[in-house]
């Protein structure tokens, strides 16, 4: 049970948001109680067994870092390491009857050099590195503001200081923006994916969802870069459950929270745990949790229903599978991001046939491995015998399209396993490790999974749609995170800037909480 009836700040969540959001308050001496309904901290960032008796601990959910910045792990003394991928990504495909593809890499003049195999000139890799190098113009501009107070547009415009990069990113459609840069359907649809991970939208979309999704996988870090994250996502709450413990919070797993009320001025926290209920008072509390969620606990009408639209599958393999492009090494192919029937075109008939109500035919994807730039996360019998993990991310897959019958799921995952068989040169089944029982080491997660398991509304990694990192009409308060309460604050990815593993939103809370005195 808490230890206090009475604190400073109680954190509703103990995601990894809200663990920053502990470790700030507690760090200034604030008085913090952290509930979280799970048995453990963590949220969707954690690192777990996913197979019976197998000895590896997969990033489950989340998988990759990018919108984390360097000052949160700086300013509160985070013992936590992300490593940077060789390879970008690898694109496979057919042309001319032959198995070939697309290689993105830290070098430059291999990239050059599979640009012109694919496309057959120069042309494409030059208006890859022009466009990109804009997007970089934008992420060392925009990314230091997301943990300062909220600019306004204006201000943000001016902070980028070219209008005509503001135009392509932040006023057009994505697919517009595309189609102008490049003429190579292979290499517009690598562009495109950014702008739909977990975000179910058209390239072409006049309210322009695609363009913030966009915007927030292409300034991570101010580079963009994706990193991996040593020890899984685990070893980040890990290490902030341990700093916000150490530094006084008090966090206490196995207590819902089921009601909150406040008069703006004192705050009253009810729970729920395994001996009963109880109640706590607090003079601020910060929900990391939907603001679905946070309109429920305050009795209020909820917002507008949120709907994710991702497949999410782990699996452990024996070895990598053999591809058909014998030009590239699986261990380069699956370093990076490995787009499986992602061009442009296929990317916009999968969101058409999804839009209509039906599973697309071809599901879109995109597969990495975790240990060949990792290994720590596999026990050292599986490194030894050559074991790799593969983590696959669907896109254009709405909650919508499961509220039928389960075997809605299996027959996802085998049209989605079918689309990466089709680039491989044995099949995956075939590589597939197996666990205790002798079942295949592969498991899916489809929206409903992600809504049972980790209460993400509708199964949305974002809790909602991105919100562009300025101040909208709705005013949304001077750090992004207030509500109409002046002592209630979103301290997730509900919240203005929030999204992704970024602990942006719960900095920003702290120091919301802390200006208020």
């Amino acid at each position: 049970m808490p230890l206090r009836q009475s604190y400073d700040a109680v954190i509703v969540g103990g995601g990894h948001n809200g663990l920053v959001a502990a470790s700030y308050l507690a760090r200034a001496g604030k008085r913090v109680l952290v509930l979280e309904r799970l048995g453990h901290t963590g949220g969707a960032a954690i690192s777990a067994p996913a197979f019976a008796g197998v000895d590896a601990r997969l990033s489950r959910y989340s998988y990759l870092v990018s919108l984390l910045p360097r000052k949160i792990v700086e300013d509160l003394d985070l013992r936590f390491e992300v490593r940077k991928r060789a390879v970008s990504s690898y694109t496979p495909t057919e042309r001319g009857g032959r198995d070939t593809g697309l290689l993105v890499t830290r070098d430059v003049f291999r990239t050059r050099e599979s640009f012109a195999r694919l496309t057959g000139s120069d042309r494409e890799f030059e208006a890859w590195q022009d466009f990109y190098g804009k997007a970089a113009h934008v992420a060392e501009r925009v990314f230091p503001t997301l943990t300062e107070p909220l600019p306004t547009e204006d201000e943000l415009r001016g902070r980028v200081g070219d209008d005509r990069i503001w135009g392509m990113f932040f006023q057009q459609p994505l697919g517009e923006t595309i189609e102008q840069a490049f003429t190579d359907d292979l290499v517009r649809g690598v562009v495109l994916t950014d702008g739909l991970i977990g975000t179910f939208a058209s390239a072409w979309d006049a309210d322009l969802r695609q363009n913030r999704c966009f915007l927030y996988h292409v300034i991570g870090g101010g580079t963009g870069d994706w990193d991996v994250p040593i020890g899984g996502m685990g070893a980040l709450t890990d290490e902030l459950a341990a700093t916000a413990g150490a530094a006084g919070a008090e966090i206490r797993t196995g207590h819902e929270v089921t009601a909150l009320a406040t008069d703006g001025a004192r705050a009253q926290v009810t729970y729920a745990n395994a001996d009963g209920s109880g109640t706590v008072e607090a003079r601020n509390v910060l929900v990391n949790a939907s603001p679905e969620a946070l309109a429920a606990l305050l009795g209020r009408e909820r917002p507008e229903r949120a709907e994710g639209a991702q497949l999410k599958v782990n699996m452990l393999l024996k070895r990598l599978p053999r591809l058909r492009d014998t030009g590239v090494d699986p261990r380069e192919a699956f370093a990076g991001t490995f787009h499986v029937s992602e061009s442009f075109a296929q990317l916009e008939a999968a969101y058409t046939e999804a839009a209509s109500g039906r599973l697309p035919s071809h599901p879109p994807s995109e597969v990495y491995c975790h240990s060949l730039t990792d290994p720590s996360i596999l026990g050292d019998d599986l490194v030894r015998q050559g074991f790799q993990t593969l983590t696959l991310f669907g896109l254009h897959t709405p909650a919508r399209l499961f509220d039928g019958p389960e075997d809605e799921k299996a027959r996802l995952l085998a049209a989605t396993v079918a689309q990466l068989d089709r680039y491989l040169d044995e099949p995956l089944a075939d590589c597939l490790a197996v666990d205790a029982e002798g079942a295949p080491c592969i498991e899916a997660k489809t929206p409903l999974d992600l809504e049972r398991d980790l209460r993400l509304p509708g199964g949305n990694i974002f809790h909602r749609d991105l919100s562009w990192p300025f101040r909208a009409e709705a005013d949304p308060g001077r750090w992004g995170v207030e509500t109409e309460h002046a002592n209630v604050f979103l301290c997730g990815a509900g919240a203005v800037r929030g999204g992704g593993v970024s602990g942006i939103p719960g900095h920003n809370a702290a120091m919301a909480v802390l200006e208020a005195g």
